[in-house]
This record gives C-alpha cells, structure tokens and sequence, in this order.
C-alpha cells in the first residue's frame, strides 16, 4: 500500500505539472493573442502616440541618455541662444540648455501626475465602492459631497487645497488627486450599481455567498475597468493641471525644471527668446495628446470585443 500510494502521488504531481506548465502556456497565449489584436487596431497615428511615450520613458528612466548638459548649471557665454546645433531647442535667461531643462523635467512631472491619479484613484474608488454597496444613509452623504466637489472648477479647488498643504511639487500632485476624488467616486458608484444587479451576481449571493466575498469576487474586479479607463484619460489632465500650478508659482520651486515652471519662466521672454515657451508648452500639449490617443485607441478597442 505504502509503494501504491507513493506512485499515485508521483503520478499526481507530474499531472499537476503539467496541467501548472499548460495553464501558464494558455495564459502566454492569450496574452501574446491580446497584445497582437492591439497592435492590429493600431493606425499611424497610434504609433506616432506610441513612439512618443517611448521617448517619454527614456527620458524618465534615464535622462542623461537623452540629455548631457547639466539642466542647473547655466553658461554666461550662451544666455537667451537661439536654437542651434550645440543646443537644439536654445538657451534660457541663464544660459542652461532648454533641452536637458525639458528631459530631466519629464520625470518631475510625469512622477507628479502619477501621484495625482493614484490618490483620485485610491480614495475615489473607495468611497464610490462604500455609497454603492452601503446604500441608504451612506450613499446620501458620500453623493452629496461629491455633488458639492464637482461643483467646484477642478483647477480651483486644486490651488484651494494646495494653499493649505503648503506650495511645493508633492503638494501640487496631492492636490490635484483630490480635486479629481469626486470624478472617480462618481464613476464608481455607478459601475457597482449596475453590477450588483447582474444576475451572476445575485446568484452569487443566493447560493451562500457573503456580501464581502460577493462584493470583493464579482462586483470590485467588474466595475474597476471602467475606472481604469478614466484613470488613464485622468492622467493626461493631471498632467495639465500640475503644469498650471507650476506656472501659477504654487508647485516646483525653481530651479526645478518642471514643465509649468519652465512655461511661467520663459513668458518674460516671449518676445525675444519665444522658444523658452514655445518648446515646453509643446512637450505639454504632445505628451497630454499622447496618452489620450492611446486611452481611447484601447478603450475603443474593448467596446468593440
């Protein structure tokens, strides 16, 4: 029996290796099929969108690459340059190369609205996951909060709450999270709302579910999506937002180069270096454009399957 039962064990294993080793081909599959139906709807402009964000990366993985002029350190001898081939897109009023300022820039801004959707994400989704599933009181009070936000312009209520957390890069992206916390509590609760109501949900329940498991199993993974789609499109305003605040003076001190910043310091020089806010206005305008081509380019594509 000992020798019976030793052979059916290792006969179990090898059959749970294998069915391990063909779900984890099945799953590459599906991925690898996944990835190829994206690439398939792709148009130009979708690439276009997609080299971008390539470039967006390198920069915010490794500036130095890309950018070899100290983006602190100014030159007397070059002060206001126009663009040339020694510094492509000029000098500003301190002889600093525009270009280096601009790509180690991204990973300040980028990483800042990064910061933003994370917290409009997190506690958005959160309260909009208690007001649908709690219902009754709770859900009266969560909605009327929200209500009272998104009667508030965005931008504003960002400037509020950044001039009570106190000027600086950090605050600026947490407030810009929380003036975006009502739009994805909004989202939610209307996506748990009409999830709960499906029937695989209910029979979930009827056949001995408990509400946490059901809530936690079938409605947060069947709602998220959606917010996971606004959060996307919610980024490219983050980005907008965070630049404003920059440029308003209540975000990166300088002689950060931020992207706002740069804007806000070269406007004093419009008239006769009108690259120093030409080129960052246009890194803004290209990087915001970029991710909601591609935003919309996926979020199409999943309408369509």
């Amino acid at each position: 029996m000992t020798a019976e039962a030793t052979l059916t064990q290792k006969q179990g294993a090898r059959n749970t290796d294998r069915r391990g080793q063909g779900d984890g081909s099945g799953r590459r599959a599906a991925i690898a099929a996944s990835l190829a139906g994206l690439a398939r709807r792709l148009g130009w402009v979708d690439w276009i969108a997609v080299a971008l964000l390539l470039l967006l990366l390198a920069a915010l993985v490794a500036p130095g690459l890309l950018a070899h002029d100290d983006p602190l350190t100014g030159d007397q001898a070059n002060v206001l340059a126009a663009p040339s081939a020694q510094h492509w897109l000029g000098t500003d009023y301190l002889g600093r190369d525009l270009w280096s300022r601009i790509v180690f820039g991204t990973g300040r801004t980028l990483l800042g609205s990064a910061v933003a959707v994370i917290v409009g994400l997190g506690v958005g989704t959160l309260l909009g996951l208690i007001a649908a599933s709690a219902g009754g009181f709770t859900d009266a009070v969560i909605s009327r909060i929200v209500d009272a936000l998104l009667s508030i312009p965005g931008l504003l209520l960002a400037m509020v709450v950044v001039v009570s957390l106190g000027f600086g890069s950090l605050n600026a992206a947490i407030a810009v999270g929380v003036s975006s916390v009502a739009t994805f509590t909004r989202v939610m609760r209307s996506q748990v709302l009409t999830v709960k109501n499906l029937p695989f949900v209910e029979a979930s329940g009827h056949i001995g579910g408990r509400p946490g498991y059901v809530l936690w199993r079938h409605v947060f993974p069947n709602s998220f999506s959606a917010v996971l789609s606004l959060a996307a499109l919610q980024f490219g305003t983050a980005i907008l937002w965070i630049s404003a605040l920059s440029f308003l003076g209540y975000g990166a001190p300088p002689p950060e180069p931020e992207w706002g910043l740069l804007v806000s310091e070269g406007r004093q020089y419009i008239t006769s270096s009108p690259w120093l806010v030409v080129f960052p206005s246009i890194a803004i305008a290209l990087t915001v454009w970029a991710i909601n081509q591609l935003s919309n380019t996926a979020r199409n594509g999943r309408n369509r399957d």
